[in-house]
């Protein structure tokens, strides 16, 4: 079956076909600037060459009505008609504690992912968009909703709860629900088989670090603990995004500069993280990294200031395993900064090959063999990982 995967944003919308078969990349692509002047549509064929093609797309129904055409198009198309599309999974960011696991698009499920959108208001109101447009286009075709928070979802009470009056959780839900799970999942689960092991017996600490990054504990094949919160803002130090902060600082900062709440949120979320630290210089980690090795204080300060709020959190999910047999790395930063990996492993007092922790793009224990715990860099495919679910339900 061929699974069409996408991921919406509030002005783009990404996509990959995949066949479940062999599970190959077929084609993929990028909507950029929906709504906005300028839009294109960025496309590539599994083996041909990139196309780029200005177009106009006022919403989110001609950003999809676009992939489509591509898709089936004579020069460059992958499919002849739509029919060889079985089903589409959808990531969908936020599913609050409605959904612990992925679902069949229904009326219902709208409505219940629509409910959580003051949680995530950037993201799931796009999602919701992307799964209308969809509907439109392909009538007929099984749609599958794919929720970042779902896989989050076993953990403990004394995991998620914040010490809040409990009355906010029972009339708000305000917990602390985790996000790139999809990621969380593949890459945890994927550990496990890069080191012959059975994925319940392990304790495994999982690393998602790129612009929005956050950590999962995963024991015995379940999510235990997780850094982000009730929203992607809590955790560890981000591109743009504060990460953990003492609340008071919201008031503070507040009287100080004579801030609204909105005008606070707005810097904690995208004039914070390592482009604050760095004081301006950029919210790049590559731009970060080459200052850093230059000897830019602000970028060494910032680099620094994220490599420990990982260790902390690190050590911190060791503990609360009693343990741990493997931390892997994943996602943009994760996946491609020798430095930070190690950076982050000199403090836990993990020794690392040097030659292995260079390679890029696959699967590949970087630890020095006899490490208390093994360390390994394992790319991840929250795309496939969609494909996967969405297959298990339509099938």
């Amino acid at each position: 079956m061929k699974i069409l995967v996408i991921n919406c944003g509030s002005s783009s919308l990404k996509f990959q076909l995949i066949d479940t078969v062999s599970e190959a990349l077929i084609a993929k692509g990028l909507c950029e600037r929906i709504g906005i002047d300028g839009s294109r549509l960025v496309y590539t064929p599994a083996g041909g060459e990139k196309q780029i093609t200005e177009v106009e797309m006022q919403d989110h129904t001609q950003a999809i009505k676009q992939m489509l055409e591509a898709l089936t198009g004579e020069n460059a198309g992958v499919v002849k008609s739509l029919d060889e599309i079985g089903a589409v999974g959808h990531r969908i960011v936020h599913g609050g504690d409605k959904f612990a696991s992925s679902t069949l698009i229904t009326d219902e499920v709208i409505s219940a992912i629509e409910s959580c959108n003051e949680l995530a208001p950037l993201h799931n109101p796009a999602n919701l968009l992307g799964i209308a447009a969809c509907q439109e286009l392909m009538p007929g075709t099984p749609m599958v909703a794919v929720f970042d928070t779902a896989f989050h979802q076993t953990m403990p009470e004394e995991a998620y709860l914040y010490g809040i009056p409990y009355e906010y959780y029972k009339k708000y839900r305000v917990r602390r629900y985790g996000f790139h799970g999809t990621s969380h999942s593949f890459v945890s689960a994927r550990t496990a088989e890069v080191l012959g092991e059975k994925y319940e017996d392990l304790k495994i600490i999982v690393c998602h670090l790129g612009n929005g990054a956050s950590i999962s504990a995963v024991k015995n094949g379940k999510c235990v603990d997780t850094s982000m919160g009730l929203t992607p803002l809590e955790g560890l130090i981000m591109g743009t995004r504060s990460g953990d902060i003492d609340p008071a600082i919201v008031e503070f900062l507040a009287h100080k500069e004579k801030l609204s709440i909105d005008e606070i949120m707005n810097i904690l979320n995208k004039q914070s993280g390592v482009l604050g630290l760095s004081d301006g210089f950029s919210s790049d980690f590559r731009d970060i990294e080459d200052a850093f090795e230059a000897g830019n204080e602000d970028c060494v300060r910032a680099l620094k200031a994220f490599a420990l709020r990982v260790v902390k959190y690190i050590g911190a999910y060791t503990a609360e395993m009693g343990g741990v047999d493997a931390i892997s790395f994943t996602a943009g930063v994760g996946e491609n900064s020798p430095i930070l990996r190690r950076m982050i492993c000199a403090y836990l007092g993990i020794e690392l090959d040097e030659e292995k922790n260079t390679k890029r793009g696959e699967d590949v224990v970087i630890s020095v063999p006899g490490s208390v715990s093994k360390v390994l860099v394992v790319p991840t495919n929250e795309e496939l990982a969609i494909a996967r679910e969405t297959l298990a339900l339509v099938k």
